[in-house]
């Protein structure tokens, strides 16, 4: 079974007071979906945040606030190119072997696997590991690290991969969607602005707010 799961590269948590997050190792991913309980969604909320922590230079943006939370945000809330560390992961449970997003990759930049699909047949995502997607015929074969000629590689029908990835698309807009109530219970003052930056660093519409009642 092929099972592809759009992922949030996350590092340890430890010492981060200004929402609750959940409790991660050193290193990981985390595939991002609507099912995520809400301290998942604090820790997605804070990496992203984190991706774009970069003090204002010579381009126009405001002094970082002095108060934590505005000056943890900051980045989110003012920079033009948005960033979230990850991308797409693939796993094939019969033989174990998983492709995991290079460095440097981002979640905004999955849309390059049509390229593999409907393009010009190939695509890359990142580097150390340097994961690659190759079209043959109707079968795409997804090579874990092409720096290495004994790279584990995946193979899976073109039409399989065009479902898993409308598949991804869904559980982003579905975590896009939590994270807008999140944010409303747990930043409430930052709450639109936010979910308007998460969706521009996930390269999503920003969802539309429930009517009042």
């Amino acid at each position: 079974m092929i099972v592809l799961q759009p992922v949030l590269e996350i590092h340890a948590s430890d010492g981060f007071t200004l929402w609750p997050v959940a409790e991660s190792g050193p290193y990981g991913y985390l595939p991002l979906s609507g099912r995520l309980d809400p301290a998942e969604v604090g820790t997605a909320v804070m990496r992203i945040a984190e991706c774009n922590n970069i003090d204002p230079e010579d381009d126009g943006r405001p002094p970082r606030p002095t108060d934590p939370l505005g000056g943890f945000l900051h980045g989110l809330l003012t920079m033009d190119d948005l960033f979230a560390s990850g991308g797409l992961r693939i796993a094939d449970t019969a033989t174990g072997t998983t492709l995991l997003p290079g460095c440097c990759n981002g979640l905004d930049e999955r849309r390059d696997w049509l390229e593999a699909i409907d393009g010009k047949g190939w695509a890359s995502f990142g580097h150390d590991p340097s994961p690659l997607a190759e079209r043959h015929g109707e079968v795409v074969r997804l090579t874990v690290d092409a720096e290495h000629d004994d790279s584990p590689v995946i193979e899976l029908p073109v039409t399989d991969l065009r479902r898993l990835l409308a598949d991804a698309e869904r559980d982003l807009i579905d975590f896009l969607q939590l994270a807008a109530a999140w944010a409303a219970l747990h930043l409430p003052d930052h709450a639109t602005p936010v979910t308007s930056a998460l969706g521009r660093a996930l390269d999503l519409p920003t969802p539309v707010a429930p009517p009042n009642r």
